[in-house]
């Protein structure tokens, strides 16, 4: 071996020879960056004899070494170990190292110092060194070195990554512009052409195309800056192979191949390419909810390969666009193509594997159909009812005069000869007074005639009594009638003269309105659209709200040919005549009545109405 280590000790890299390596790495490329940087590093350190640089991914843990520097014989197999330690525990090591065999009986060791490189605590790389060193203070300035140049790593990682993150950004700024242009247009084609013609314009393509798969072929949907272009073309076709070659693989695939990428058949790519005079290609699948929907072929002069940075772009731009591109197309299709395919997926839910829920209310819906389609039922016809009184007694007064007094109101229940009201009889009795000592006066009149055997006399004084005594017994009879009273047992139905006292009333006026308790007819309201189902004789139940929990039933007696409007519908007023009457029933309580008519099937109970609606609306419609 060549290697002399005693030379190594105290041994100094000249000016000009540093100034070089300086100037080597401000200089350095990305591919030169880590050698130019550990020979600067070997140089300011002294005394190393070998050194080597390990950098990898820390997402997939995959590190290789990416330099090494040597002051003579190599065997980087010395750094092995230390590295992997490094790499265990996260922390500077220093370890002592066997001489090298040529190195002779030297005083100074041979010992291997270790740094990683972590940035924000994330493992990026390690570097080794082996140096020569006499003293422990001589180590301590080596480690100290190795810590100072690490830092120039940990820098050059973190602009690699403030540089990734800008493009990225710059990247997810233009997919989202392009994403919202092509939102904003409202019919697929246009949106289509759009999508083609923005990447274009973003990538500087000659051209970009949009295919989509129909049964494992891919249709040409659209082409940059082309409206129209000719389905059978030679272009067209070979465009469409290459988009299923990347479907059928699955990836992305880019013509020519660069260093690094995935082994995968290009065949159609490269005769597309060959095509157009050996352009770049690159076709990235478009996925929706896992499934393949097309793909997007790129095209562009080869000076301008497609490298990793717009492979990533590329992929990003087609999972976006996707989901938007197949719900345009979802929506621009025909109103029968659209319910085809909702009945085709729901078919498949129904009777393909899982959605147990989706099964089972199935079945239970064909059940109740088949129980409606089969089983029979009470066709009845429902309406509103109500509690009319059969007898409706009116009180009225039997002269003109003022009401003294008011004893009941409406809704008040009376015995039969109980006091209703009261009229003022003041002046009957004045009136009574006079005919009364009218009546002595003609009667001493006629006596003194018949004394003197006056008979013109006495004949008018006996016509004049009986004339005076007529006109006492009305006001007789009006002063017995001052005191209106009920004429049977029942119910006061109206008449409140609470109001009205010392108020005038006529004669012949109604002032109350009385029915009885035991004597009812029901009045039904049914709907012109089933008064033909009810006939007189039909039974039927009656339900009153205010009497729940208690059915009455009532028999049809008249159909009343006339029909009144309600809430803008037509009723005839049928009246029936209740077997049960209860003392708790009042006039005016409304319910609901139901006529038996007769049994039929459940389906047609429960869509009569609708289908009578139905038909109604068709006649009115049909020309």
């Amino acid at each position: 071996m060549n290697l002399h280590p005693e030379k190594l000790r105290g041994a100094e890299t000249p000016p000009a020879e540093q100034q070089a390596l300086w100037a080597r790495f401000r200089n350095a490329s990305e591919e030169d960056f880590f050698p130019s940087w550990l020979a600067l590093l070997a140089s300011l350190t002294g005394n190393v004899a070998q050194g080597l640089l390990v950098m990898g991914d820390p997402a997939s843990g995959a590190y290789s070494p990416v330099a090494q520097w040597s002051a003579g014989a190599t065997d980087l197999t010395r750094l092995a170990d230390i590295c992997e330690s490094v790499f265990d525990q996260r922390c500077g090591l220093l370890a002592d190292l066997p001489p090298w065999p040529a190195a002779g009986g030297s005083g100074a060791g041979h010992y291997a110092v270790a740094y990683p490189v972590l940035v924000d605590d994330v493992l990026y790389g390690v570097v080794a060194l082996e140096v020569v060193a006499e003293s422990e203070a001589a180590l301590a300035s080596v480690m100290g070195q190795l810590q100072w140049g690490v830092s120039w790593l940990e820098l050059h990682c973190r602009r690699k990554h403030i540089h990734d993150d800008a493009a990225s950004i710059a990247g997810i700024k233009s997919s989202f512009d392009l994403l919202a242009a092509v939102v904003a247009e409202k019919s697929y084609a246009d949106a289509a052409n759009l999508f083609v013609t923005e990447l274009a314009t973003r990538f500087t393509c000659d051209r970009v195309s949009l295919g989509v798969l129909n049964r494992e072929q891919i249709k040409l949907q659209a082409i940059s800056h082309s409206s129209q272009f000719a389905k059978n073309a030679n272009l067209v076709r070979a465009i469409c192979l290459a988009m299923e070659e990347a479907v059928l693989q699955k990836s992305e695939l880019a013509c020519p191949r660069r260093e690094g990428m995935k082994a995968l058949v290009t065949r159609d790519h490269d005769e597309l390419a060959r095509q157009q005079g050996g352009e770049a290609v690159l076709t990235v699948p478009l996925y929706d909810g896992g499934s393949c929907r097309g793909a997007i072929t790129l095209e562009r002069p080869d000076a301008i390969p497609f490298l990793e940075g717009d492979i990533s772009v590329c992929r990003a731009i087609a999972a976006l666009i996707a989901p938007i591109l197949e719900a345009k197309k979802r929506e621009d299709r025909p109103l029968v193509a659209k319910a085809g395919d909702s009945v085709r997926q729901q078919a498949e839910r129904l009777f393909g594997a899982g959605h147990f829920g989706r099964k089972l209310a199935a079945l239970v819906l064909l059940g109740l159909i088949l129980f409606l389609v089969f089983a029979d039922g009470d066709n009845r016809v429902t309406a509103t009812a109500v509690l009319e009184p059969s007898v409706r007694r009116s009180v009225v007064s039997h002269f003109n005069g003022y009401i003294k007094e008011a004893a009941v109101r409406p809704g008040d229940l009376v015995k039969a000869g109980a006091l209703l009201c009261t009229l003022d009889d003041r002046d009957l009795f004045l009136e009574r007074s006079k005919l009364s000592n009218q009546v002595v006066q003609y009667q001493q009149q006629r006596q003194e005639a018949m004394a003197t055997s006056d008979r013109a006399k006495a004949n008018i004084v006996t016509a004049q009594l009986g004339q005076a005594q007529a006109q006492l017994q009305l006001v007789q009879g009006q002063l017995e009638r001052t005191s209106l009273r009920a004429p049977f047992d029942g119910i006061v139905v109206s008449g409140d003269l609470s109001q009205r006292i010392q108020g005038t009333v006529e004669q012949g006026e109604v002032l109350f309105e009385l029915s009885p308790l035991n004597a009812y007819r029901l009045i039904l309201q049914v709907d012109e659209y089933r008064i033909e189902d009810v006939r007189p004789g039909q039974k039927g139940t009656l339900v009153l709200p205010a009497l729940t929990g208690r059915d009455f039933p009532f028999e049809i007696e008249k159909i009343t040919p006339l029909s009144a409007q309600k809430e803008g519908k037509n009723y005839f007023r049928v009246e029936a005549a209740l077997s049960v009457v209860e003392t708790a029933m009042r006039p005016g309580m409304e319910g609901v009545g139901k006529v038996q008519v007769d049994r039929r099937r459940l389906a047609y109970i429960w869509t009569r109405d609708l289908l009578d609606w139905l038909r109604m609306k068709v006649w009115s419609w049909w020309p």
